[in-house]
């Protein structure tokens, strides 16, 4: 007689063991994913893509004012033994200064448009748009202070100033006037392109 216990358990075989038709190793399971495309990719897309068309406009409007106001010079038919009567943009500091906002403007923006081109293929790319959106901002501000600076010697070259004695020179220099009015305007239409692509990457960082 065996003084120790012991307990055994019988496993039963099924049928489909016994005849040798059971698997004895499980089936890998197979699991599939399918991608779903994001909610907001269609309209981000369409964002990038008015974006890249806003910074070629943007381009044409700030090399107008910076080439118009930088070829700006006119000499009246008239002159004395000892004077010349001249205008150019070079006699004026905020006229300098403008050409070189907006020179400096209208090169930001062309090396801006191959990431403006990454965002259409990409535009869930958070990274690209906050670089923008950093950079456009300091070339508006730049720009702006351009076309403002500008403006004041336009008005002052147009009306004049009685206080201070200073005399319209338009009646004169009636072209110079003309061609620095433009440049202007131009500026103050690439201000405007500006304002919308910050207002647009803010947008678009905002959904995102």
């Amino acid at each position: 007689m065996n003084s120790s216990n012991s307990t055994t358990i019988h496993v039963s075989e099924t049928k489909a063991e016994a005849k040798g038709k059971a698997p004895l190793i499980a089936a890998p399971i197979v699991a599939t994913t399918k991608a779903t495309p994001h909610p907001n990719a269609g309209w981000k897309k369409g964002a990038a893509i008015f974006d890249f068309l806003l910074r070629l406009a943007a381009i044409a409007a700030t090399l107008a004012a910076a080439t118009t106001m930088g070829t700006t010079d006119e000499t009246l038919p008239f002159f004395t033994q000892y004077f010349q009567f001249q205008a150019s943009f070079e006699d004026l500091p905020a006229f300098l200064f403008f050409v070189v906002a907006t020179a400096i403007a209208s090169g930001y923006l062309a090396l801006s448009l191959p990431f403006s081109l990454v965002s259409i293929f990409r535009p869930h790319a958070q990274g690209i748009r906050l670089l923008l959106i950093i950079c456009d901002t300091v070339a508006l501000a730049l720009t702006t202070a351009g076309a403002a600076s500008a403006t004041a010697i336009v008005y002052l070259a147009h009306n004049g100033n009685t206080s201070a004695n200073w005399i319209a020179i338009c009646q004169q220099f009636a072209d110079f006037c003309q061609s620095v009015s433009g440049a202007v305007v131009a500026s103050f239409i690439a201000v405007v392109l500006f304002m919308l692509l910050v207002m647009m990457s803010a947008l678009v960082l905002r959904k995102h």
